[in-house]
């Protein structure tokens, strides 16, 4: 069990309270390195990122399936709930959000005319220092958007 902010109680959840839900985020790894290697690659760091949205998502319907005595509707509804946000807060927003960083930063040296062979690693290191960063705001706000949106229609269901 983990406490929350507000003093309530949750449990454990290996796919977001552990330091499995990096995975979610080794498309930012791919995003980082971009500048350094193959394509092949940074795409294959999408689909590693992809099977652990699939993996949580299946391990929560699961859950909500036996909890409530095979209640398919309920089920449908949790692994919407979680492909939705894990979509989005692992792979989409902080895809998009690496991916600009890195850029910019490639932009900035070649603007600055940076000529030592470090210039090329400076937008992959940027990119990963930065992923601790992004985790968390990502997270909420993803929370907060999931909690106004599909979860205040589909819940009560």
């Amino acid at each position: 069990m983990i406490e929350k902010e507000k003093g309530e109680i949750k449990e454990y959840d290996i796919y977001r309270d552990s330091l499995l839900r990096y995975l979610g985020y080794s498309n930012e790894l791919g995003e980082s390195f971009r500048p350094l290697i193959d394509k092949k690659w940074v795409h294959a760091s999408y689909g590693l990122a992809i099977a652990y949205v699939f993996a949580d998502t299946y391990d929560k319907s699961m859950k909500t399936f036996k909890s409530t005595n095979g209640n398919v509707t309920k089920s449908l509804i949790t692994g919407g709930d979680v492909v939705i946000w894990q979509m989005l807060a692992s792979v989409a927003i902080p895809g998009f959000t690496i991916n600009r960083i890195c850029w910019a930063v490639g932009k900035g040296i070649k603007a600055a005319k940076f000529k030592h062979k470090l210039g090329k690693w400076i937008p992959t290191i940027v990119g990963l220092s930065s992923i601790p960063f992004i985790i968390h705001p990502i997270d909420r706000t993803v929370d907060k958007l999931m909690d106004n949106t599909y979860r205040k229609y589909l819940n009560n269901l």
